[in-house]
């Protein structure tokens, strides 16, 4: 059964999306960052090996310089992420230290990702990294990133992560309960899919394509890096990270929200 599945997950990658961390004016949301880190802190402490990915610094560059709106270009987005990274870094450092939890910045552009050279650097990095027992933070390099080589979202970041680490797990925490099989906000009456084992064309046409007012992602980048996952035979659960205890939660076998696992797909393939 895929209770089993989850509760045998070790090297657990778990993202975060700039609603959660942030408030609406891009400040960082620290009572949400707080309930984040406990969590990680309590799997670290049982022995398992998460990896966060998290958005949260152009967010938190447009609060710190009190500006309203999403960035006008993409220069912009890289200044406000400039301003921001060392601020979401800072309270990640300050949160962990308090629970013993050493912890280490990656960020990465997609040609980390593509290039043989960058992506087996990275990798041995973030491996050494679990070794040692510090637990990695990754995010997108929007300081130095243009079009050409930006990943696009963290949804699709984190998945790509999960299979550089070689990820039991990976956790795409929202700001909703998970996958519903069309447009909630037509269809009140709708429940969230409990799972999910074929990305069916119908899915696809229910995600859409628009995202939050403070992030780049949406219900369509959840189900892009579900493909990803597909691909590798990784498991991936979309959960509200609204809901206290939630990683405890899936981590001890249920699913608040959507589980993705693929029976009828390509087997676990492990390597990067």
């Amino acid at each position: 059964m895929y209770a089993e599945e989850l509760r045998r997950a070790r090297r657990v990658v778990v993202k975060v999306g700039t609603s959660l961390v942030t408030h609406p004016n891009g400040r960082l949301h620290q009572g949400r960052l707080e309930m984040l880190v406990r969590q990680l802190s309590d799997l670290h402490a049982a022995g398992l090996e998460p990896v966060l990915v998290t958005s949260g610094a152009v967010g938190a560059g447009i609060g710190r310089l009190g500006a309203e709106g999403r960035p006008a270009s993409l220069t912009e987005k890289q200044a406000f992420a400039a301003v921001g990274q060392g601020l979401l870094m800072h309270s990640y450092e300050k949160l962990f230290a308090e629970y013993g939890v050493t912890v280490a910045q990656i960020l990465l552009t997609r040609e980390d990702l593509e290039h043989p050279e960058r992506r087996a650097n990275a990798r041995a990095t973030m491996q050494l990294l679990l070794e040692w027992r510090v637990l990695p933070i990754v995010n997108e390099n929007d300081t130095v990133t243009s079009e050409e080589i930006r990943v696009g979202d963290n949804d699709t970041l984190s998945a790509r992560v999960a299979v550089l680490v070689d990820a039991d797990l990976l956790i795409i925490l929202s700001d909703v309960d998970g996958l519903f099989p069309a447009d909630p906000r037509s269809r009140p009456d709708l429940e969230v899919l409990s799972v999910v084992e074929e990305l069916s064309e119908e899915l696809w046409s229910a995600a859409g394509g628009a995202g939050t007012p403070g992030g780049t992602g949406g219900m369509r980048t959840k189900l892009e890096a579900a493909a990803i996952c597909q691909e590798r035979g990784i498991p991936m659960v979309i959960a509200s990270g609204h809901r206290q205890g939630v990683l405890t939660e899936i981590l001890s076998g249920e699913v608040p929200g959507t589980l993705f696992r693929w029976p009828h797909g390509t087997a676990r393939r492990r390597g990067g």
